[in-house]
């Protein structure tokens, strides 16, 4: 089979895990004391890190206050990099008006609504608690179910953040923050004095010019087509939800229209066994972790891979990115940037 790319060209895979409590498919947020008992089963990337990867875990408050799962993540640390994972409806300081739909539990957890003043006192606690965790102060971020709005990123600048991973390209609702026109690739988010280094999830149109065409259609309907885009028109390099054909299929296209950093996440509950719906048994995680092997083995045969953690890629490209501007129809309703 012909290679995806001339071997002369390298394409950087970047691991990444949202390290974190369970229960968040079910539609209830633990804002107090959630179960970690998933963190035992992050030993099941071992035969990944003997291929090589280089994953970063993004790691919620909840974990790393835990001290089994912190004597997990020490075991870890010398081949992966802790980054930090914003769960704001349990990360302290807790609103002091909880919307409960029952004791501990919440519905509500847009990013949106936090004041300012008490979102920077949680990024703070949690870059304090992961400092504490590995002796070093993290340098990677990613927020919470990908809820990364423009107001927020002054707060990442300040808590020291060099590199984030919470863009996902062509995915914009009505009620959630806009990321449509993010660039697919690596870039810089310029914020004030400082500036920090996005890596989006892999998002790549089926049809290549799909996202600019749908500027063309009347602003309500081009409105309508844009929230749903991800759903229909899109392909994500996500493999809890995709067949290993659909995960080789979102690589063949991205890197056919020039791209050659491919951003592959999934969830630390997702190892376990039940510990999402999608997920029930111990078969089916299997299969998840079979299929994650053989994509990074079939990657290793058709081009020339390097993989990094999300601080390393930001040493090796951060020289090259770009510094993009939101474009007319964008601005000022979007927040994959702070331009």
């Amino acid at each position: 089979m012909m290679p995806l790319m001339p071997h002369s060209d390298t394409v950087y895979l970047v691991v990444s895990l949202d390290v974190e409590e369970e229960g968040l498919f079910s539609g209830s947020y633990a804002t107090r004391n959630p179960s970690v008992t998933n963190i035992v089963h992050l030993t099941r990337m071992t035969p990944l890190l003997k291929k090589g990867i280089r994953p970063t875990l993004f790691c919620a408050y909840s974990v790393l206050v835990d001290k089994p799962s912190r004597a997990v993540l020490k075991t870890l640390q010398d081949r992966v990099e802790i980054g930090a994972h914003l769960h704001h409806w349990n990360t302290p300081p807790l609103d002091a008006a909880p919307r409960d739909k029952k004791a501990g539990h919440t519905q509500y957890v847009s990013a949106a609504d936090v004041p300012l003043e008490l979102f920077a006192a949680k990024i703070q606690r949690l870059f304090q608690i992961c400092t504490d965790t590995q002796g070093a102060p993290p340098t990677s971020f990613r927020m919470g179910r990908w809820d990364m709005h423009r107001k927020h990123w002054p707060a990442l600048a300040q808590a020291g953040v060099l590199c984030d991973a919470s863009i996902r390209p062509l995915h914009a609702t009505s009620n959630g923050p806009n990321h449509f026109n993010a660039p697919a690739t690596p870039y810089w988010v310029p914020v004030n004095a400082a500036r920090i280094f996005e890596t989006p999830l892999t998002v790549t149109p089926l049809i290549h010019n799909l996202p600019r065409l749908l500027t063309l259609l009347p602003r309500r309907i081009a409105k309508i087509a844009q929230t749903g885009l991800y759903a229909w028109g899109a392909l994500t390099l996500l493999p809890v939800y995709h067949s290993l054909q659909l995960m080789q299929a979102v690589t063949r296209i991205f890197l056919s229209r020039g791209g050659n950093v491919l951003s592959l996440t999934w969830h630390s509950s997702e190892m376990m066994p039940n510990g999402a719906p999608h997920l029930p048994s111990e078969a089916s995680v299997a299969r998840l972790m079979d299929k994650i092997s053989t994509y990074i083995d079939w990657l290793r045969a058709h081009v020339a891979l390097q993989c990094l953690s999300m601080d390393e890629l930001r040493q090796e490209l951060g020289d090259s990115a770009p510094t993009p501007r939101p474009v007319a129809e964008d601005t000022p309703q979007n927040d994959w940037t702070y331009a």
